[in-house]
C-alpha cells in the first residue's frame, strides 16, 4: 500500500529531528505550484549534520520503497536537496540557509503543521 504524501512527510520530519535538524519547516505547495505537495527546510550545524540528515532522510525514501528522483550537494553539503516526487527535501548549512532564505521566497505556500 503505498502512503499518502502527507505520511512521508510526517516520517522524513522525524527522521530529520532525530538527527538535530534545526529549525524544520513544512510548506504545503498544493495548488501553488506543481513541483511538489511539500517543501521540508531545515538546516544543520556543520557538513557532517548536513550529511548526516540526508542520510536520514535516504533512509526513508529507501525503507518506503519511493524512487529518489534526484539528489543534489552531498559532496558539498552546504544545501542538500532531495527529491522524492510529492516531498522535496531542502537541508541547509546554516549561512545558507539565511542567505537563500527559501522561507520567503515560497511566501504564498502555508506551513503545515505535523505530529
Amino acid at each position: 500500500m503505498n502512503k499518502s504524501p502527507e505520511t512521508i512527510m510526517t516520517e522524513v520530519v522525524h527522521a530529520m529531528e532525530d538527527k538535530k535538524a534545526m529549525r524544520v519547516v513544512s510548506l504545503g505547495l498544493a495548488g501553488i505550484s506543481l513541483i511538489a505537495d511539500y517543501f521540508l527546510i531545515c538546516h544543520g550545524n556543520s557538513d557532517s549534520q548536513v550529511q548526516a540528515i540526508a542520510q536520514a532522510v535516504k533512509k526513508v525514501a529507501d525503507d518506503n520503497g519511493l524512487a529518489i528522483r534526484g539528489v543534489e550537494g552531498m559532496d558539498t553539503a552546504r544545501w542538500v536537496l532531495i527529491d522524492l516526487g510529492d516531498v522535496v527535501c531542502h537541508i541547509f548549512h546554516r549561512e545558507e540557509r539565511e542567505y537563500y532564505n527559501l522561507e520567503r521566497l515560497w511566501s504564498d505556500a502555508k506551513v503545515v503543521e505535523y505530529a
